[in-house]
């Protein structure tokens, strides 16, 4: 886009994220992200896009790296993971993460095309990450209450609730993988379905001052499009408290 709304639609994606990355660490006690870093993105400029999108997603990523090295803190000793690791990760809290993100993309999934939005329309990242584009940005916006929800999950685990799985990560090289047990899957998905019918205190375009965080996921993709086709003049996410 030309017009200056990529460079804003962007921005907001990154900035959505690590202001809603700091409501994480503000509910669990840990250090927040440092305000100048939420003012550097706001400013930033660049001649082109292509070079916006990269300085946004170092930001993104310093900050994504210092979260989660927090975040983790959370987690008991004996299951705690040395860092975020997304394809192939071995150990089974990472794949917890994994999980929950990838039903999560599902729902973003649904809300763009319900939008009429092109999954492929990529503002921040890139399609070789494996994902339609447009899915992995506006996921973000809703990152951080998945990350809440496994959280909380996380008192419930111990080490005996995962197993190992022997995978083929290549033709040649095979390796081990650590997952939560079936019966524990079957009760996470479950009960992450559950949660994405929690209702938030934010006003429905229609009527209502509350919705599902289905629903606000839903209505956010609506707003974004309308915003992409000129049908309104600003496009600022809505964000949902964390009880």
């Amino acid at each position: 886009m030309n017009n200056g709304k990529g460079v804003h639609i962007a921005k907001q994606f990154v900035l959505g994220k690590i202001e809603r990355q700091n409501q994480v660490l503000r509910k669990y006690g840990l250090r927040q992200h440092d305000f100048t870093v939420v003012e550097k993105v706001d400013y930033l400029k660049a001649d082109d896009l292509s070079k916006l999108r990269a300085r946004l997603m170092a930001y993104e990523g310093h900050c994504s790296d210092r979260y989660f090295s927090q975040i983790f803190r959370l987690i008991r000793e004996s299951l705690r993971p040395e860092c975020r690791k997304t394809f192939k990760a071995y150990d089974g809290v990472n794949n917890i993460f994994n999980l929950v993100y990838e039903i999560l993309s599902w729902k973003a999934h649904y809300a763009l095309i319900k939008a009429k939005l092109e999954p492929c329309l990529g503002f921040l990242y890139s399609t070789a990450k494996g994902k339609p584009s447009l899915i992995c940005d506006f996921q973000e916006l809703y990152s951080y209450l998945v990350d809440d929800f496994v959280i909380q999950y996380r008192r419930k685990l111990r080490k005996h609730n995962f197993t190992i799985k022997d995978e083929n990560f290549s033709t040649r090289r095979k390796g081990k993988r650590e997952y939560l047990n079936d019966s524990l899957t079957h009760s996470l998905v479950n009960s992450l379905n559950e949660y994405f019918k929690t209702k938030v205190e934010i006003q429905r375009i229609r009527m209502g001052k509350s919705q599902e965080i289905e629903t606000l996921i839903n209505e956010e993709a609506l707003l974004l499009a309308q915003y992409v086709r000129n049908e309104r003049q600003l496009w600022y996410p809505r964000t949902a408290g964390l009880t």
